[in-house]
C-alpha cells in the first residue's frame, strides 16, 4: 500500500541519523517516478530544473507555481519529497510563515530556506535577518505537527560571497535557531566539508554534487555528511543531451541520437503510472 504523508516523513527522518543517502532531483513527474524505480530513498525537487523545464530562469516563478510543482512531484512517488523552497517566498518572517504553511500542506517530508535576497548588490540577507526568518519557518512547521524537516541554507558560496567563517557562523545560527539539516551549496574541499560538518554536529549536513566529482559516496560519508543533493545536475545533463541532438538537427545531421532511450522502454516505464 502506498506510505501516508506522516509514514513518508518519518521515513525522511529517519534517513537523517545514520549513514549517508543520495538524494536525487527531479524536474518533473517523470523524472520523479523514473528515478524511483531506481532505488532511491527518498528525492529532491530542483528550482532550477523546474523553472528551466517551464522557459523561465532560476527562482523567478511565483509561488502559487512551485506549490504546485510540489503537490504534483509528491503525488507523483512513493518516497519522501524534500522541496526546494528558495528564500521561502516572504518579504518578511510573516510572509515566510505563510509560505512554509502552504508548503507543508503539499506534503513535502522536508523543506530548505536560503538565505539569498536576490539583490545582486545585497545578495545575503543580514545574519540576524536570515535568522528571524528561519525562525518563523520553524514556528509554521511546529504548528502543523513539527515532522516536516527545516534546512537551513547558508548561500554564501553561490552568492559570490565564499567566505567559510561566515558561512558557518550562519549555519551554526541557523541549528540554533531550529533547522534540522544544515547546507552551504558550493563548498568543494575536504577541508570545508570537514569544518562544516564539525561546525553543526550532530545535526545531519547535505552536501551539493553538481558537476563531475573526484568524491565517491564512501569519500562523503566518511567525512561525516549525510546526504548529498546534485541540485539541477541531473536537468542540466538532460539539456545537454536535447541541445546536442538539437544542434544536431539545426545542422543537417540526424547522427546525434545516439544513446536515446527507446520509446518502447519509456511507454514501459509509465505505462501502469497513469
Amino acid at each position: 500500500m502506498p506510505r501516508t504523508i506522516a509514514e513518508k516523513r518519518a521515513a525522511f527522518r529517519a534517513l537523517h541519523t545514520s549513514g549517508c543517502f543520495v538524494l536525487p532531483n527531479p524536474w518533473d513527474v517523470g523524472s520523479a517516478r523514473y528515478l524511483h524505480t531506481l532505488g532511491f530513498q527518498a528525492l529532491a525537487t530542483t528550482s532550477s530544473g523546474f523553472a528551466w523545464s517551464t522557459g523561465h530562469a532560476d527562482n523567478t516563478l511565483p509561488r502559487d507555481v512551485i506549490l504546485a510543482h510540489l503537490r504534483d512531484i509528491v503525488e507523483a512517488t512513493d518516497l519522501p519529497v524534500n522541496a526546494d523552497f528558495e528564500n521561502g517566498f516572504g518579504h518578511d518572517p510573516a510572509g515566510v510563515a505563510e509560505s512554509v504553511r502552504l508548503a507543508v500542506e503539499t506534503g513535502v517530508a522536508g523543506l530548505s530556506i536560503e538565505d539569498a535576497t536576490g539583490d545582486p548588490a545585497a545578495p545575503l540577507f543580514p545574519i540576524d535577518v536570515a535568522v528571524q526568518r528561519l525562525s518563523a519557518a520553524r514556528r509554521a512547521i511546529d504548528e502543523t505537527g513539527g515532522d516536516t524537516l527545516l534546512i537551513g541554507r547558508a548561500e554564501n558560496f553561490f552568492a559570490g560571497k565564499p567566505d567559510l567563517a561566515d558561512t558557518i557562523a550562519r549555519l551554526k545560527a541557523y541549528a540554533a535557531a531550529g533547522a534540522d539539516c544544515l547546507y552551504a551549496p558550493g563548498i568543494q574541499t575536504r577541508e570545508q566539508i570537514e569544518a562544516v560538518v564539525a561546525a553543526v554536529a550532530p545535526k545531519p549536513v547535505n552536501l551539493l554534487i553538481g558537476s563531475t566529482s573526484n568524491f565517491t559516496l564512501q569519500d562523503v560519508a566518511a567525512l561525516g555528511v549525510r546526504r548529498i543533493s546534485v541540485g539541477g545536475a541531473l536537468a542540466r545533463a538532460a539539456w545537454g543531451g536535447f541541445m546536442h541532438a538539437a544542434q544536431g538537427l539545426a545542422d543537417g545531421r540526424f547522427d546525434s541520437f545516439a544513446g536515446a532511450a527507446s520509446g518502447a522502454q519509456l511507454n514501459d516505464l509509465f505505462r501502469d503510472r497513469a
